[in-house]
């Protein structure tokens, strides 16, 4: 018989499950709650709170809204979302997470207090990015976002630089374009901070490790989660044989011949009970 495991460090993180709490809290009081944005980058859970009465709308509905209350979740707004909601006599429900609401600050700090107007603030992430874009709006929209070193284009490296991450990015990554930066400026005009929340990117040689202890991995994550499209690599840097799967009709039974120990994991957006749900399938096919 196969033995089913799932990864006791993978699952919602406690920026999301904070969230997730907050918005089950408003709903159980019957009232009309609107989310701005998927609460969550997992379809799953995000249709499994609409059935609870949660209502998702992107920024251009938050500007025709009035007199509503509005979800923020963990990822975090840029201050324009706010002076919406004051002008719009919206009550916000702010689920930004505590180490997002900290970088925010940290950069609107460092945009305020610049020495020069010729300054330049560089924000290590994923352009369009929920988080990002709250981070961007920090800084009036001056922030320049950097995906890769191809990107190190855009900047000016005679003048001086201050870089932030995102906070799920990639340790080593993050680390790599620092270096770069330091080779191109001679280390010099050059300040850089590590924001990146050691609780995800823990994760990282952690799921390393469940990956290699097993000879079949099923990554759970939904298809806008950019924290699952790193830690599944990251899984099939280690073990050719692991899939990414959102929904319980893309696992294939041919993946679970002949394996005798299955692993699944998932992403900081990945509900444990999805996890459970795929334990319970495959244990019912093997059953079979």
């Amino acid at each position: 018989m196969a033995k089913v495991e799932i990864d006791s460090n993978s699952g919602f993180c406690n920026g999301v499950v904070r969230a997730i709490q907050a918005a089950e809290q408003e709903l159980e009081k019957g009232e009309q709650l609107y989310c701005l944005g998927d609460i969550v980058h997992n379809s799953n859970e995000v249709e499994r709170l609409r059935a609870k009465g949660l209502i998702t709308i992107n920024h251009d509905e938050l500007r025709q809204l009035h007199n509503a209350k509005v979800l923020l979740r963990a990822h975090g707004e840029p201050p324009e979302t706010y002076r919406i909601a004051r002008e719009n006599n919206i009550e916000i429900i702010d689920a930004t997470c505590p180490v997002v609401l900290q970088l925010q600050r940290k950069i609107k700090r460092s945009h305020d207090t610049r020495t020069s107007a010729q300054d330049q603030l560089l924000i290590y992430g994923k352009v369009g990015h929920a988080e990002v874009n709250g981070l961007v709006g920090q800084t009036n929209g001056e922030a320049i976002v950097l995906e890769s070193p191809a990107d190190l284009e855009k900047v000016d490296f005679n003048r001086r630089i201050t870089l932030y991450s995102q906070t799920t990015k990639s340790v080593e990554h993050f680390a790599e374009m620092v270096q770069i930066i330091k080779e191109r400026t001679g280390n010099n005009n050059f300040e850089w901070h590590d924001t990146i929340c050691r609780q995800v990117a823990n994760r990282i040689p952690n799921i390393r490790e469940f990956a290699r202890s097993h000879d079949l991995v099923l990554f759970v994550c939904g298809k806008k989660s950019s924290n699952g499209k790193v830690l599944y690599e990251e899984c099939r840097s280690v073990n050719d044989n692991t899939h990414m799967v959102s929904d319980i009709e893309e696992l294939d039974p041919a993946w679970l011949v002949g394996k005798h120990n299955i692993g699944i994991c998932g992403a900081t957006s990945t509900p444990r009970w999805l996890m459970t749900l795929f334990q319970e399938k495959i244990e019912e096919i093997l059953n079979d």
